[in-house]
């Protein structure tokens, strides 16, 4: 099976003084505004950077309910965190590392177990493998 997700950015002007849309195929953002000052001067409105964070988690998260089913454990809630980290490098920017943190309530599994596929789903989750970064894990049962 092959699965194929459409996405896209327009942009006009100059990096700094220019003015981006990113859109989805779902319609879930619709030229939603991003620009310079949102991405490295802490102005509001999205960035890559961002919407990395939340495919990750999103797609962290998802793997892990698969591998619990798997092993015979339903949570009754997981929250995920990505925290992604742009650093300048020689010859431009990075993405350096994708910290994920996960607070989960899963019935009736031990703490051993819970890392275990925690790990487990954070090596495996497609978005980790694509991306050429260090991915940390912080997970806590609730």
């Amino acid at each position: 099976m092959k699965i194929i997700r459409k996405a896209s950015a327009a942009w006009t002007g100059g990096l700094k003084d220019g003015k981006g849309a990113i859109s989805t195929q779902s319609g879930a953002l619709d030229k939603y505004p991003y620009g310079f000052a949102s991405r490295f001067e802490g102005v509001a409105g999205t960035n890559p950077e961002e919407l990395l964070g939340a495919s990750h988690a999103g797609c962290f998260t998802m793997a892990m309910s698969l591998i619990l089913q798997e092993a015979g454990y339903t949570a009754e809630r997981m929250d995920t965190d990505a925290e992604v980290t742009l650093e300048q490098v020689e010859g431009g920017f990075a993405i350096a590392a994708v910290k994920l943190t996960l607070r989960a309530s899963i019935p009736n599994i031990e703490d051993r177990l819970f890392h275990e596929l925690a790990a487990k789903a954070k090596a495996n989750c497609p978005i980790s493998k694509a991306l050429n970064a260090q991915i940390t894990l912080d997970a806590e049962l609730a």
